[in-house]
């Protein structure tokens, strides 16, 4: 295990109706004007919306709104909402929606104190000196962006999709309340579940090895495993919404990767697939990783995977290599049973634009430290998921 640092500033408030706890919350900051973030209008249906602003109009809070956030948040949002935050002298950020809302606060916090282009923190021009403090309000539990520093976004012009994090852009305090989980679509619930495996695999999946960081991250697996049914049965059952909602913080707020490199290989070459195509970001991860499993599986990691079969599946077979297999197997029956698609061609995804897209994934940064793909690496991996 290498050395690390901890730092989880995030205040957690966990549970049925902890709404109620914003406005005093925000005095306590002694916050004057907020700009309140979200998507396109789920907040309002389900009534959170007018929950949010009686707490802030009860404590004298002035309010922004910045409306319409796409699910895959672009660049132009940022801009907007940083401009909005300058002109209306906005101290805090409160985000209600998912981890797409969540993720385009983290980057307008940021860009409210930064004089150009918001895309600047994403190409590694810029860092982030100073931000806007963060409320999460989560609605889906898909990204962890509630309780950790990291942001995905997307420019529209270039069709690039990039992540950025800073330690100054972790939320103050969340709020997460799995009632507002029930009235979530079963795709988008489908979606953000393969999104938390998705988070564990890319920590698990590493090296160094860390015992107790593996053990942990099995555990969330094995809770994901078994509240997944569950949720997508019945959508109102609290105890399986519960579970997987705080499944998905512990999947990406550190923990899991402590005293390791995680891999992000998968994420990266998704990122290519949502930038070009729009697609639900879980859906991609869907499709690829069963098939980024079966490309780097070798005779020097293929412990790894047998580990994952036996602890997490109960897999009986003692061959590692046959053990493998079959876990690999596993999580692509898991991820179907979903009710995901389970190829790219399903999705209207040709393969016109791997070449381009395996190209873009390489330009910034490697791909994957569990085994480091190079560009014909990832053509094969798109092409083995058509």
């Amino acid at each position: 295990m290498n050395n690390f640092r901890l730092n989880m500033p995030t205040e957690i408030f966990f549970g049925k109706d902890q709404i109620e706890i914003l406005g005093k919350r925000l005095v306590k900051d002694n916050v004057k004007s907020v700009l309140l973030v979200y998507g396109k209008g789920s907040i309002k249906r389900s009534g959170l919306y007018d929950r949010i602003i009686s707490q802030l109009a009860e404590n004298s809070i002035k309010v922004t709104e910045l409306p319409g956030i796409d699910p895959n948040p672009r660049i132009t949002s940022v801009a907007k909402g940083a401009e909005l935050c300058r002109e209306n002298d906005v101290d805090f950020i409160v985000a209600a929606g998912a981890g797409s809302v969540i993720d385009c606060s983290k980057a307008i916090a940021a860009a409210r104190y930064h004089n150009g282009d918001p895309w600047d923190f994403f190409i590694r021009k810029a860092s982030v000196k100073k931000a806007l403090p963060i409320c999460a309000i989560l609605t889906l539990a898909a990204t962890g962006s509630e309780m950790n520093g990291g942001c995905v976004l997307t420019n529209e012009k270039t069709q690039e999709k990039l992540p950025m994090g800073s330690i100054r852009l972790k939320p103050r305090f969340s709020i997460l309340d799995p009632a507002y989980t029930f009235s979530v679509p079963k795709e988008q619930t489908a979606a953000g579940i393969a999104d938390i495996a998705s988070h564990v695999f890319e920590q698990y999946f590493s090296y160094p090895d860390a015992a107790l960081q593996d053990h942990m991250s099995e555990a969330v697996l094995k809770t994901l495993i078994e509240n997944a049914p569950i949720v997508l049965k019945e959508p109102e059952n609290y105890e399986a919404r519960a579970n997987i909602m705080w499944a998905g913080t512990v999947a990406l707020n550190d923990l899991l990767e402590l005293g390791k490199e995680g891999d992000w290989a998968t994420h990266m070459i998704e990122h290519e697939l949502s930038a070009k195509y729009d697609i639900t970001h879980g859906v991609g991860l869907a499709i690829l990783t069963p098939n980024w499993m079966r490309h780097v599986l070798d005779a020097d990691n293929c412990y790894k995977f047998a580990a994952y079969g036996r602890n997490v599946w109960n897999t009986t077979e003692t061959d590692d290599m046959s053990a493998a297999l079959q876990a690999i197997e596993k999580t692509a029956d898991f991820l179907k049973s979903l009710g995901l698609p389970q190829k790219l061609s399903e999705i209207g995804i040709d393969d016109s634009k791997f070449e381009e897209m395996a190209e873009s994934a390489l330009k910034n940064t490697r791909v994957g430290t569990f085994k480091p793909l190079s560009k014909e690496d990832i053509v094969k991996i798109y092409r083995k998921s058509l």
